[in-house]
């Protein structure tokens, strides 16, 4: 499989060839006085990268920089055309005239001389991730519906009024009447847990309190704790 910098540099190859008007080898720079055009990766360098609000994770964009330069003055007729075909047009490889440092050539091996720098954007694409397979049959259920009637009081069993009773994780809401009692109506019931607990919070006299109410009980009593 063809990656994204291999891919980038057989690309800017092809192009090169063709705006050069001969073979242009993928190798680092040579003192051939009579030697063509060469192109050699130098380095990759960071492109900006841009995010969706999608499930799809954007791509890993960046850089590839490459060097392309002669070995003498045979090559600078080639060089010319090369540069003339960067600068003219649309879709080309973005040129950099910033090829003269001495400590690059050094690093090479090779004596300094007219060269181009090739910026050409290169993408590593990054599937989402696939969900895992379902191994069983998908069951639906319905759930049943019920009322809970129930009383909140206080110290010495006394009843407790507009008191904010609320069914945790639904909008269900109701107030205490002046007996402390309350009325949930419409309280999810599930028949394969009959048995498990429905959870309330009571909102009211600058406190909060939550509570786990058994659902078959006939008249629920929830007794804050003492402050």
């Amino acid at each position: 499989m063809t990656g994204a910098i291999e891919a980038a540099v057989a690309d800017v190859t092809a192009w090169l060839t063709g705006a050069a008007g001969e073979p242009v080898p993928v190798g680092p720079p040579r003192d051939d006085p009579d030697g063509g055009l060469t192109v050699w990766p130098l380095e990759l360098r960071p492109a900006r990268q841009t995010a969706t609000g999608g499930a799809a994770r954007e791509p890993y964009r960046f850089v590839v920089r490459l060097l392309v330069s002669g070995g003498g003055p045979a090559a600078l007729p080639a060089l010319d055309r090369v540069l003339a075909a960067a600068t003219t047009g649309t879709g080309r490889p973005e040129p950099v005239l910033d090829a003269g440092d001495p400590a690059l050539w050094r690093a090479l091996g090779v004596a300094p001389r007219p060269a181009l720098l090739l910026d050409v954007p290169a993408r590593i694409d990054r599937p989402a991730p696939t969900a895992p397979p379902v191994r069983q049959p998908l069951r639906l259920r319905q759930l049943d519906m019920r009322t809970l009637d129930g009383r909140v009081v206080g110290p010495q069993d006394q009843p407790l009024a507009a008191m904010r009773v609320e069914l945790v994780g639904t909008a269900q809401a109701t107030e205490t009447d002046a007996a402390g009692r309350f009325r949930l109506v419409g309280v999810p019931h599930d028949p394969d847990a009959p048995d498990r607990p429905v959870r309330i919070r009571l909102v009211g006299r600058g406190r909060v309190h939550t509570a786990e109410l058994d659902p078959a009980g006939d008249d629920l009593v929830v007794v804050p704790a003492p402050d």
